[in-house]
Formats: C-alpha cells, sequence, structure tokens
C-alpha cells in the first residue's frame, strides 16, 4: 500500500530521494491560462471575475461582495455547538499569536546614535481561503485572527463559491468570529491578481495569504514581485518520528489524517525500531481498508507513504531535518529532547497525547505551514507576517564624529565620494 518500507540502508538512495523530494505546487509553466487568467482580470477587472466564475466554478454571480446580512443570516443557521468551537479556538488562536507580538526597539549603538525598529501593519491584507465543493473555516480563523493582532485594519477574504454560487455558512461564521472586514465570492487565479492589483470591487492589498491549489500557487508567484506573499505552499505533509516507545496506532493515524487531505499529501514514519515499523505497516493496513475518504488515502500512501527503519538516532533525526517536514510528529521516549536536536521542521507536536489535527484546528500556534523542504527557508504564519519593521536612526553631533571617519574611509573604499562629503559638510560646515 505505501510507496516505500525498509531499512534506510538498505533501500536504494533514489528511492529515499523520490520520498523527500517532493514537490510544491508553484510555476504558471504547467497552468498556460494562468497568464491568460492575469491578463484579464487586469484588463476587465469585475467583468472577467465574473466570467472566470461562471468558467471555472459554474457558478453565476449577480454581485462579488457577501453582504454583512448573509454573515449573520449564515451565524444563525449554525448550530450553538459550531459557534462555541468557533469562539474557542479563535480564542486560543488570538492568545498565542497575541503573545508572538514582537516589540519595537531602540538602543544606543554608540554615544549619542540612537537606532531603533518599529512595527508597523500592513494597511490592506487579502486572505485566500479555498472553497467551492469543501469548507475551511479553520483556515478562516488561521489567517484572519493574526493580521487582527497585528493590527492591519483591514481584511479582504476571497473564497470560491460552492454549486449553487454562495460562500458556505461555515466559512461565512468564521469570518464574523475571526474580525475579517469583507468577504467576496470570488476563488482560484483570478481571486490572487484581483487581490494584488485591485478591481472595481476588490481593493488593493498589500500583502495575500492562504493556501490554495496550484493555480492559486501559480498565480501568488507570478504576483511576488508585485505585492508581498506568504510562503509557497504545496500538498499537506507529516513525519512523525517514532522509538521503540511510540504507540504503532496513533503513528498509522497521524499518516491517515494527512493522506485525507490530497493524493498527493506525503505521510512518512521514520523509526529505529523495526517491530514499531513492522506494527505501524500493520495498522495502516487495517485501518485504510476501510476508512472514509479511503481512495485518496491509499491514492496518497502509495504515491508519498514512507515507513523508514533508521540505524540509529542519528540517522532518524538527520534524515528528519533532510525530509524538513510541514508537520513533525514526535513519538520517543523524551520527546523534547528530541525536538532539541532538530533544526527543520515547519510544526512540532510532542509526545502521545499531542495530534497535528489539535493544530490543524484549536491549539493555538498556526496551521499555515511551509512545505515540501521549505521548513529549511520558511516559518509558519504569524504576526509577524503581517507587519512591516522599519528602522530609524538618530544622531548628535558627538556621534557624528564618531562615525565620520569610518564612514569617509569606507566610502573612499567603495568609491563613492559623495557619500563620504555627506557626512563631512555636517562635521565641517561652511
Amino acid at each position: 500500500m505505501i510507496r516505500l518500507f525498509g531499512r534506510i540502508d538498505d533501500l536504494a538512495p533514489s528511492d529515499v530521494d523520490l520520498i523527500v523530494r517532493r514537490g510544491l505546487s508553484t510555476g504558471a509553466a504547467p497552468f498556460p491560462d494562468v497568464t491568460d487568467i492575469s491578463e484579464a482580470v487586469r484588463t476587465r477587472g469585475d467583468a472577467a471575475l465574473f466570467e472566470l466564475t461562471e468558467r471555472f466554478d459554474h457558478a453565476k454571480l449577480n454581485t462579488l461582495e457577501v453582504p454583512r446580512e448573509r454573515w449573520k443570516d449564515a451565524q444563525a443557521r449554525m448550530s450553538a455547538s459550531v459557534i462555541d468551537a468557533l469562539h474557542a479556538a479563535h480564542a486560543n488562536i488570538e492568545r498565542f499569536h497575541r503573545a508572538c507580538l514582537p516589540v519595537p526597539i531602540e538602543i544606543e549603538v554608540v554615544r549619542g546614535l540612537m537606532a531603533g525598529k518599529r512595527n508597523i501593519p500592513h494597511h490592506r491584507v487579502g486572505v485566500y481561503v479555498p472553497g467551492g465543493r469543501a469548507a475551511y473555516p479553520s483556515t478562516v480563523l488561521m489567517t484572519v485572527c493574526p493580521a487582527k493582532v497585528a493590527g492591519v485594519n483591514e481584511v479582504i477574504v476571497c473564497t470560491p463559491p460552492g454549486p449553487d454560487g454562495t460562500v458556505s455558512d461555515a466559512t461565512l461564521a468564521a469570518c464574523a468570529v475571526a474580525g475579517a472586514d469583507r468577504v467576496f465570492t470570488v476563488g482560484g487565479a483570478q481571486a490572487i491578481f484581483a487581490l494584488a492589483r485591485g478591481t472595481q470591487s476588490i481593493p488593493r492589498c498589500d500583502k495575500i495569504v492562504g493556501p490554495g491549489n496550484a493555480w492559486v500557487a501559480a498565480a501568488k508567484a507570478l504576483v511576488a514581485g508585485e505585492v508581498a506573499i506568504d510562503a509557497p505552499a504545496g500538498p499537506s505533509e507529516v513525519l512523525v518520528i517514532a522509538d521503540e516507545t511510540a504507540n504503532p496506532t496513533h503513528a498509522a493515524l497521524e499518516m491517515l489524517a494527512q493522506a485525507e487531505h490530497d493524493p498527493a499529501a506525503a505521510s512518512v514514519v521514520v523509526t529505529t525500531s523495526e517491530g514499531v515499523a513492522k506494527a505501524i505497516l500493520d495498522e495502516l493496513g487495517s485501518l485504510a481498508k476501510d476508512a472514509p475518504r479511503g481512495a485518496i488515502i491509499r491514492a496518497a500512501l502509495h504515491a508519498r507513504g514512507a515507513v523508514l527503519v533508521a540505524a540509529n538516532d542519528a540517522q532518524m533525526l538527520g534524515f528528519s531535518d533532510r525530509y524538513a517536514p510541514e508537520h513533525v510528529v514526535i513519538l520517543t521516549r523524551e520527546p523534547r529532547v528530541t525536538l532539541s536536536r532538530l533544526h527543520d521542521y515547519g510544526s512540532a507536536f510532542l509526545g502521545p497525547w499531542a495530534s497535528v489535527a489539535m493544530g490543524d484546528y484549536a491549539s493555538g500556534p498556526n496551521h499555515v505551514l511551509p512545505t515540501a523542504g521549505l521548513a529549511r527557508s520558511y516559518s509558519p504564519l504569524g504576526v509577524e507576517d503581517f507587519l512591516r519593521r522599519p528602522t530609524h536612526q538618530a544622531a548628535t553631533r558627538e556621534a557624528l564624529e564618531r562615525l565620520a571617519p569610518i564612514v569617509e574611509t569606507l566610502a573612499a573604499l567603495e568609491g563613492l565620494p559623495n557619500h563620504a562629503a555627506a557626512v563631512r559638510a555636517r562635521r565641517d560646515p561652511k
């Protein structure tokens, strides 16, 4: 059922490489229509959005923006338990991200020279929330909440319509709970181009965040030179690190939970125990046989599933850093010690009581994470992503006197005499 099973030392390096080198859903090359969509939205604005929504989502819209009354109606239709769950999850997410807010600084670098950094929120942020045939209220909470905690004045949500041309009640209820400002029934690449450049209805944003399909990823890559975006995104993934103390059922269920997202999702275990590895394989066969979304799970495990046996802890942890997982589940005797030896991962779940699903919905840290090995380069989405951090400095004459010789020497070294002159004129005014 899974693509790869066995001892790392006994496997062909090329087979292991196939597991490690999973792909991103970025780049416009496979989607020539993306550049055509870009041009259509740039030249025809809202008219193009209506046409593209009918073409791709098979929904004929009369308006792009979802009115506030519809948000209220959606909340009223949701059960009290769902509304309570949304509020509870939002409270945890808000609490965590508020604790992550950076503080402004100002220090005296040399006597008489004060240098500092401020934290200034973006004016307007665009959030993409996947939709259509499924609803992702958790993504609304994870994207809108930190933006609002950071102080963003206006958060614009774009999400594709369902078959009936409307946004799901769950998504709208989450928008209301999280504090979104406006919601538009626009999805796909066209939503990204609208948020990046603006149309008659959708205002231009300073930054665009949120997960999406390959078309969305391609559009974000195209506009990255015009507007800030979050990390490139690929399919969901999990790496389970396990020793002989791990519960095989827990490990197998974490694999299935990721695999049910997408046939391209990646679910991998690396363990120092051959017995645990075989038990996990048996559990996978049993659990996946009649699992809901079984066809998706089986396709994902066949394409990107692996249970690998490492010779020792060093090889196991070395594989983890090479893989640089979006999610890493640590099922070892001393999970915090294991964590301290890891370098590259998006979000870690320590011990038998911490499941990735908790992070997906309710525990607080963000579930918008780097995938496809980009945990080496990117961080989870957070309040910092919604802040600009410009610097400033103020100097006294004493500071000028201290720094001028350094500036003049280095300016001469680089052949930039007017840099030196700008300082010299202050030192020796005529």
